[in-house]
């Protein structure tokens, strides 16, 4: 399938087998300017079929669906959060960390142990390593492009500040200590 879509100039999200379903979700690779669109959606989808149909590498019946990941697209693997950088994304975790189950806010970086993301609500950085994600996705932030770049870096600037009190409470602290 990967020759397939990638001659179309897309790559494979995504591929998931599950109930007699396959899901493959296809994008544009990163940094590609345009998405993809639904004549991309179908072509794929007919390559794919006749592919599979010609191969048979499946046993049994099963139903393809070819689809984008979509604006909140499911974060699966460490590429997956590496293509993601600076936009706001939700996260659930396994277990609780820090009292919390589920994050929201900017993922600042990401390798392929872990991601670390600066909450919304308190401004403070997260590291959370993937085996403890159940699940996480991007989320959209409606409004114009002023307005959502605004709001993901609303965020930003609160761990800023919170940075800059603590520096000037440290440095009251040396000098108070001298």
């Amino acid at each position: 399938m990967a020759p397939i879509v990638a001659d179309l100039g897309l790559e494979i999200y995504d591929l998931e087998l599950a109930s007699g379903v396959l899901r493959l979700s296809v994008d544009t690779p990163p940094g590609q300017p345009s998405g993809v669109t639904l004549d991309n959606i179908a072509l794929v989808s007919r390559l794919v079929s006749r592919e599979l149909d010609h191969n048979d590498p499946m046993p049994g019946r099963y139903t393809l669906e070819v689809s984008s990941p979509g604006l909140e697209r499911p974060l699966r693997t460490p590429a997956h959060f590496l293509r993601e950088l600076n936009k706001v994304v939700s996260v659930r975790l396994h277990h609780a960390i820090d009292g919390r189950r589920r994050l929201q806010g900017v993922l600042l970086r990401a390798d392929d142990r872990a991601i670390v993301v600066c909450l919304d609500d308190t401004g403070t950085e997260m590291s959370v390593a993937h085996s403890d994600i159940e699940r996480a996705r991007t989320v959209f932030v409606w409004g114009s492009g002023a307005d959502a770049a605004k709001k993901q870096s609303k965020t930003q600037s609160k761990k800023q500040s919170k940075s800059k009190q603590q520096s000037s409470t440290d440095a009251m602290t040396k000098e108070v200590a001298s």
